[in-house]
C-alpha cells in the first residue's frame, strides 16, 4: 500500500463538467485524484489534464456492491480517504406524467442512492479516525421545485435531507459535511436540453470548483455546512 492518505480526493462523476474541473484543480495542488465514473474513456480524458498522480475506477454509483468494492480498493491501495466529493448525477426533464420509468429509476438510483452508498462506504473509516470531509453536490433543484424537473428535484431534495441529517449525526465528531447548491453550469449535462445560446449564459464549472474548494478547506473553529451559488439573471 502506498501511504497517500492525507493527499487523496475521491470524486464521483469525474469524467466531465464540475467533477473534471475539481479533479484538475486538486491535482495542481498535489493531490492524488481517484477518478470515479461509468465511462472509462471520459475518465481518461480528465486524467490527461492532471498534473499529479491519479487512479481510474469505472463504477456505477447506483450499485452498492460496486461502490463498496471500489472504496475498499482505494483504501487498500492508498490508505484512508480524507475527502469524498459526491458529484455524480443525471437529469431527465419532462412533465411528470411523461417521464419514463427508466428515467425515474436512474435519477433516484444515481443522484440519491449513489450519494448514500458512496457516503456509507467511506464513513466507517472516517469515524474511526474522527476526521474527513464529505461534499455533496446537490444543485438548486434541492432547494426549490421546478417545472419539468419533478423527479430530478425529488432526487435532489432527497440528497438535501440525507446531507442535513448526516451533518446532525456527525455533529459531535470532527467530520465535516457540506452541501453545495448551485445553478446551471456550462457542461454537457445540458446537451440536447438547452440551446447553445442558452448554455453560454450558464456558470463556468471552474468558478464553481474554486468556490467549493475555498469553502471546504480546513479552518480552525468553523465549518461551512452549505454553499448556495445562483446564476445571475
Amino acid at each position: 500500500m502506498i501511504s497517500l492518505s492525507k493527499n487523496i480526493v475521491v470524486i464521483t462523476g469525474a469524467g466531465s463538467g464540475l467533477g473534471a474541473a475539481l479533479a484538475k484543480k486538486y491535482s495542481s495542488l498535489g493531490y492524488h485524484i481517484c477518478l470515479l465514473g461509468r465511462t472509462t474513456s471520459k475518465l481518461e480524458n480528465t486524467a490527461k489534464t492532471l498534473t499529479n498522480g491519479y487512479s481510474i475506477y469505472e463504477v456505477d454509483v447506483a450499485s452498492n456492491q460496486m461502490v463498496t468494492q471500489t472504496i475498499h480498493s482505494i483504501q487498500d491501495d492508498f490508505g484512508s480517504i480524507p475527502l469524498l466529493i459526491n458529484n455524480a448525477g443525471v437529469g431527465y426533464f419532462d412533465y411528470a406524467e411523461d417521464l419514463s420509468e427508466d428515467s425515474v429509476h436512474q435519477m433516484i438510483d444515481i443522484n440519491l442512492k449513489g450519494t448514500i452508498f458512496c457516503t456509507q462506504a467511506v464513513l466507517k473509516g472516517m469515524r474511526e479516525r474522527n476526521e474527513g470531509t464529505i461534499v455533496n453536490i446537490v444543485s438548486t433543484a434541492g432547494l426549490d421545485g421546478k417545472v419539468t424537473e419533478s423527479v430530478y428535484c425529488a432526487s435532489k431534495f432527497g440528497v438535501r435531507g440525507f446531507t442535513e441529517s448526516l451533518a446532525l449525526e456527525l455533529n459531535e465528531t470532527a467530520i465535516n459535511v457540506c452541501a453545495v447548491y448551485m445553478g446551471g453550469m456550462r457542461t454537457e449535462f445540458w446537451d440536447g436540453i438547452f440551446t447553445e445560446e442558452k448554455t453560454k449564459t450558464l456558470m463556468d464549472p471552474n468558478d464553481i470548483a474554486d468556490i467549493i474548494m475555498n469553502n471546504i478547506k480546513p479552518r480552525k473553529s468553523l465549518a461551512v455546512t452549505e454553499v448556495v451559488i445562483k446564476n445571475k439573471r
